[in-house]
């Protein structure tokens, strides 16, 4: 039991998963901030906003939401992004304690950010939110049924098996996904689903500071938003390194594989900033035919290719 909690709390959980994703929203906005022509914040500053949130700022409820669904929400939404931390990690980092069907589990555990997000924006009572949750919704009903048909594909590429670990064995071994045209085409569309998980530009819809002031965040602050905040974080860092697990060949932190395992990392992370910074926001009504037209398109021409063994 104690090991379990130490892979939950620690590492690689909940403190080290956030620990790396600050440092990745840090380069994060230092990059968006230089294409603006803005010198961009200092290496600690993700961590100086949290640290502001959760022990200098106050948590103030709404008056006219459900207190108890407004606070819980955060935590749950925090919990459902560290257990999918610890089982994407535990593999990277040679720890064999995954399970027949992990892959499955995860994808009902990335979902749960965005829904607590979504519940918490409804319990807050304000009209702002209620449009960002609303916003939420639609997006996730539109990028989830891509994911599921990219992680479809994976499991058929991978002989159906539904063990990320074994998943990553069989890269190895027979080569990384990506060196099939069907496996690129896969990649593209799980980088703009998870483009979407994390509220990045052009789908940040829910939250669009100048349309309506953080609309799901709006009624949040203090150590709610500090929780809120250290949730993208993990996210942050957890959703490329799923993805580089899936296409890229897996992951391996032994040796040179070290530097090739953070190349992988860092080579999704930079083409998020990428499609974040040379893309408009979109309509919700843009965002979700994106989704369920054109890379739900994307995805069953990409299996296809695999069926015709290419």
């Amino acid at each position: 039991m104690a090991e379990q909690l130490l892979y939950f709390f620690i590492y690689p959980g909940m403190l080290f998963a956030g620990l790396i994703g600050g440092l990745m929203s840090w380069a994060d906005r230092k990059v968006t901030a230089r294409v603006q022509f803005r010198k961009g914040p200092p290496l600690l500053q993700p961590f100086y906003d949290f640290l502001k949130l959760l022990l200098v700022k106050e948590t103030i409820l709404p008056k006219k939401g459900a207190a108890i669904f407004f606070l819980l929400a955060p935590v749950l939404a925090l919990f459902g992004s560290t257990a999918a931390a610890v089982i994407i990690l535990l593999p990277a980092f040679g720890i064999h304690e995954g399970f027949q069907g992990d892959i499955i589990v995860l994808f009902y555990l990335l979902v749960i950010p965005s829904l607590m997000f979504i519940a918490g924006a409804l319990a807050s009572g304000n009209p702002l939110s209620a449009v960002g949750a609303s916003r939420e919704i639609k997006l996730v009903l539109s990028y989830e049924l891509t994911f599921i048909l990219v992680v479809a594909g994976i499991i058929l590429k991978a002989g159906q098996s539904i063990h990320l670990e074994h998943i990553m064995a069989i890269q190895q071994e027979q080569g990384a996904f990506i060196t099939s045209i069907s496996g690129i085409l896969l990649f593209i569309a799980a980088l703009f689903t998870i483009q979407g998980k994390i509220g990045f530009v052009p789908f940040d819809l829910a939250e669009a500071e100048t349309e309506i002031a953080e609309g799901v965040f709006m009624e949040y602050a203090g150590t709610a938003y500090a929780i809120i905040k250290y949730t993208k974080y993990i996210l942050l860092f957890i959703l490329p390194v799923f993805v580089a697990e899936m296409f890229l060949g897996g992951l391996e932190f032994t040796g040179i594989q070290i530097l090739w395992s953070i190349l992988k990392i860092l080579l999704v992370f930079v083409l998020m900033v990428l499609i974040r910074n040379t893309n408009p926001r979109l309509k919700i009504g843009q965002a979700m035919r994106f989704f369920l037209i054109w890379m739900n398109l994307l995805v069953i021409a990409g299996l296809v290719l695999h069926y015709l063994g290419i």
